[in-house]
């Protein structure tokens, strides 16, 4: 291959470098309205009156919207599929606040200072309600968050608003009761996660305007443009043919911007005023008022036999989803089905629990998602077992962990196959993800530990799976357009997040055309010019929108012979073409692809050469990896040196190593950040603390020494050119392989994140008793 599996520089990189006109508020009107929101100070409460005279008097102000300007359509902010997996439970303004952040009241006018102005004089008269800030008291509290009739469920996901249940699953295979009984080593654990911040570089943005055919254009940095046009189609009752979403350059995701956050305020503003208008959150907001990781508890109980067999998994999972219930099942779900099948020769598995409501920021989409949580509780508990059995953590998962040729019944039961038959690991390089892992840490010399003096070295590590988008539900689709002079022009749904999802979409074009990279111009998210795509989400880019690009571009090759077979008055099959010059077998007959596409655009039979394919996956290919850590912990301080962190990843083919690299590389810094650097820090009344950039650490160059990061040779049939995902599957193992580690070196069992030197040192304290 000589585009795909290639480092290409960025097809946008040079021109953001020069600062070029890309992201969402470098296309806002000069002129737009400036929209600003008053927020609710307290977690839960009643607005029994607003007083906005004093701010609709200020020159400047355009309105001041509350509840009673809004019909009561209830909504999800959640992206996803439709029928949506999330309850409606959200309103555009509401009568009701459910956290400290959320909408009370928004003024429209002419600048900043004097939004701000007008939001200083609005006076707010509350009902204060008793909030619910202890998710593990949520469940049949005597505060109901969600009592309007209005909130409902799509389809049936375990929705109990009055017993502050958002959403609850159960399944199981066999009897684990049974199993555990059978077993000669059990151990029973609990373990928490806690929420963790996007930190995206660009906050959440969106611009408005009315075009010259009177409809609704809307600018927004979006990972789900078509779910967000959909959206609001639905809460503000505007056709869907009247709205057209288009998503800039992102300034970073990471499942924070899978939602609708200030789209909705600022669509309605243009549609009633006729007038532009913009809505930027503050960091602030970002932190406050816009989506955090899902917070959750693991009660976990593992099985094994004499001969270090695992026999028996169970995990009952109770989940924080905060105000609203955006993304609650599904990140619940996912915190089993992308962790579980991890051991697929258990005798039995039971995964169940609830999603409870709290008065606490929502929680909502975070890379990973759901998949990170569980890892953390499955593969602590894991190594907890081995010590137990004093085996070594490595031998007991190749022994039990998931190999190429086999499968998991999980996959089936919980959404990964088709008719009930469970998804076949077609390609599982895990083993050999283990192997290299503990050559390149140099496990056999470092495991446990090494004594340094006044610091312990020691190693951990966690193994992981991803997906690659939603089988029979996620759709990617690509246009592809033959120019004249032979360049290509290639449209696609599929949304550019600063991943580099342009530049793989594009190498897969250019490979399967026989082109360049410069002969390929690619245009995406667009929800009136490029066709459909789902959205960047559930590592899905590359594998389904992947394969619909390289659906398209072989059909087109296709089409592109066959006219030039009726050019040439030869039969298809005696036509080749090797990217640039189309050619009669056993004759001297041939054309360029410049010539054929500048006569059939201006000269003979003029056609405009056009392809569209799409894409839905019967199955999503899991990508594996082994993940390692070496770190040094001083013996007084319990401060954590990160010394290397070993990945290796089996993700298909990478259709660019170092997009992909990066990928992997990005996600370990945020795995290790939720691991021992990050906390959403909540005071007494459910106030944020960490609300800034000065309060939230985040990990930087300077806390991580090394990280080493390799592919193995691995090659999916069903995907383009044997490409499985990358975006996620880094993320997942830090935690887990961190934990390990500290008990590797000090022989305590951190059962919380983030782990911190100073919950380490009152564990030891706690040990000594």
């Amino acid at each position: 291959m000589k585009i795909v599996n290639n480092k290409i520089p960025s097809v946008d990189g040079v021109g953001i470098m020069k600062g070029r006109k890309a992201f969402t508020d470098d296309y806002a009107d000069k002129d737009s309205l400036i929209i600003k929101v008053l927020r609710s100070p307290y977690p839960f409460a009643r607005i029994k009156q607003i007083d906005d005279s004093k701010a609709k008097a200020l020159d400047g102000i355009e309105m001041v919207l509350t509840y009673k300007d809004f019909k009561r359509i209830p909504f999800t902010r959640a992206g996803q599929g439709y029928p949506e997996p999330s309850p409606r439970d959200k309103f555009v303004l509401d009568e009701y606040v459910r956290y400290i952040g959320d909408e009370v009241c928004a003024v429209v006018g002419t600048s900043e200072t004097i939004c701000a102005k007008a939001l200083d004089l609005i006076t707010v008269e509350y009902e204060k309600l008793e909030p619910v800030l202890d998710f593990e008291k949520a469940i049949d509290n005597k505060s109901i968050i969600h009592d309007e009739p209005e909130a409902k469920q799509m389809f049936e996901i375990g929705f109990k608003p009055k017993k502050n249940i958002a959403a609850s699953y159960k399944m199981h295979i066999g009897d684990v009761e049974i199993s555990l009984s059978e077993c000669k080593y059990t151990i029973r654990e609990t373990f928490y996660t806690q929420a963790q911040a996007h930190v995206m570089l660009e906050p959440h943005a969106v611009n408005t305007h009315i075009d010259y055919q009177e409809r609704l254009i809307i600018y927004s940095s979006t990972q789900t443009p078509f779910h967000i046009r959909r959206i609001i189609s639905q809460a503000l009752e505007i056709p869907l043919s009247k709205i057209r979403v288009i998503k800039p350059r992102v300034g970073g995701g990471f499942g924070g911007k899978q939602a609708i956050h200030g789209e909705m305020l600022a669509a309605y503003v243009t549609y009633k005023t006729g007038k532009p208008a913009k809505l930027v959150y503050t960091r602030r907001e970002v932190f406050e008022s816009s989506y955090s990781r899902h917070p959750m508890k693991f009660e976990m109980a593992l099985g094994a036999d004499e001969n270090g067999k695992l026999k028996a998994i169970d995990c009952n999972v109770l989940s924080d989803t905060g105000a609203y219930g955006e993304h609650a099942l599904t990140v619940f779900m996912v915190a089993g089905s992308k962790v579980l099948p991890l051991y697929n020769k258990v005798d039995s598995v039971r995964f169940y629990g609830d999603v409870v409501y709290t008065n606490h920021t929502p929680a909502g989409a975070y890379r990973g998602y759901g998949a990170i949580q569980g890892n953390y509780a499955l593969e602590s508990a894991v190594d907890i077992l081995c010590h137990k059995m004093n085996m070594d953590p490595t031998e007991f998962r190749k022994k039990n962990m998931m190999k190429e040729g086999e499968t998991s019944p999980i996959f089936a039961i919980m959404g990964e196959g088709t008719e009930g038959t469970p998804m076949n690991m077609d390609t599982c390089k895990l083993q050999e993800c283990v192997e290299r892992g503990m050559d390149l840490i140099d496990w056999k010399n470092k495991y446990p530990s090494k004594d340094l003096g006044d610091k312990i070295k020691a190693v951990g590590m966690a193994i992981a799976m991803q997906g690659s988008g939603i089988p029979l539900i996620d759709m990617g689709s690509a246009t592809i357009k033959l120019n004249d002079d032979g360049f290509y022009n290639l449209m696609v749904g599929a949304t550019e997040i600063g991943q580099g999802s342009d530049t793989a979409l594009s190498q897969i074009a250019a490979e399967e055309l026989m082109t360049t990279m410069d002969k390929v111009i690619i245009y995406s998210s667009d929800t009136d010019l490029t066709p459909f795509d789902v959205g960047a989400y559930a590592s899905s880019t590359t594998f389904v929108s992947g394969n619909a690009v390289f659906k398209a571009a072989r059909k087109l090759k296709e089409t592109m012979i066959e006219e030039a077979a009726r050019i040439f008055d030869v039969e298809v099959e005696k036509v080749t073409f090797d990217g640039k010059t189309f050619k009669v077998e056993s004759s001297d007959k041939e054309i360029s692809l410049v010539d054929f596409s500048n006569e059939i655009t201006y000269s003979e039979a003029q056609k405009q050469l056009q392809v569209t394919s799409s894409y839905v996956g019967p199955k999503s290919p899991p990508p594996f990896m082994a993940g390692f850590i070496e770190i040094d912990i001083d013996k007084e301080t319990a401060e954590i040196d990160i010394i290397d962190y070993v990945s290796v990843v089996d993700c298909g083919t990478t259709i660019n190593p170092m997009l992909a690299k990066g990928q992997v590389d990005g996600a370990i810094v945020q795995g290790l950040g939720m691991a021992m650097f990050e906390d959403v820090k909540l005071a007494k009344n459910g106030k944020l603390i960490s609300g800034d950039m000065l309060n939230y650490k985040i990990p930087t160059r300077l806390d991580i020494n090394k990280l080493t990061t390799i592919f193995v040779d691995s090659y999916e049939e069903s995907g383009p050119f044997g490409a499985k995902s990358v975006g996620e599957i880094g993320i997942d193992t830090p935690p887990a392989a961190l934990a390990n580690a500290i008990e590797n070196a000090l022989g305590v069992r951190m059962n919380s994140l983030p782990i911190t030197p100073e919950k380490i040192l009152q564990k030891l304290k706690e040990n000594k008793k």
